[in-house]
């Protein structure tokens, strides 16, 4: 939450020429914003909503290649985990200092209502082991800017699809983008 998935997302998609799909903006579109989501029909109904958008903009991707930025919390759900496997999964690694400020910028998260940085370190904390399970590669996003950190991820998911194609698995050690 608050790491520059849609913004970095976005920038990648631009290099490499593709589509670019923000799940949460999908699901604002066809049902209203989150916050009003999670007031009126609550979180379960929410994630219901995104696991769907997710599976949706996964089936898409099949057809035409896409960068797919998915909420923090959307990996939780064990289908949205499973429809992963099939994808290359890349973790923007951020700390509490760097998305504090962006994090005081918007009060609209449902999830952070109250002690924003305190809900954000609990949620993180039980969300962080699921991210590096899942991931592919890390990037750290507490240094550069959107663009740089756009064409360091284009580059290594370039190295990690050499690889792959070569048959070279890639070690945990590795999947840290540099």
């Amino acid at each position: 939450m608050a790491v520059g998935k849609s913004a970095v997302g976005q920038q990648l998609a631009q290099h490499l020429g593709w589509e670019f799909v923000d799940t949460d903006a999908v699901v604002v579109a066809q049902h209203g914003t989150i916050a009003e989501i999670f007031a009126s029909r609550g979180e379960h109904a929410f994630r219901e909503l995104e696991a769907r958008a997710v599976a949706q903009a996964i089936e898409d991707a099949r057809r035409s290649n896409a960068v797919i930025s998915l909420g923090g919390g959307a990996v939780l759900d064990s289908g949205t985990q499973q429809l992963l496997g099939r994808c290359t999964v890349v973790y923007l690694e951020c700390d509490a200092e760097t998305v504090a400020e962006r994090i005081a910028r918007n009060s609209g998260r449902p999830l952070l209502a109250g002690d924003a940085m305190g809900r954000w370190r609990t949620l993180f904390a039980t969300r962080q082991p699921v991210y590096e399970r899942l991931a592919d590669l890390i990037l750290d996003v507490r240094r550069g800017t959107v663009s740089e950190l756009a064409h360091r991820l284009e580059d290594a998911l370039e190295e990690y699809a050499a690889a792959k194609t070569a048959g070279v698995p890639a070690p945990a050690a590795t999947k840290e983008v540099e």
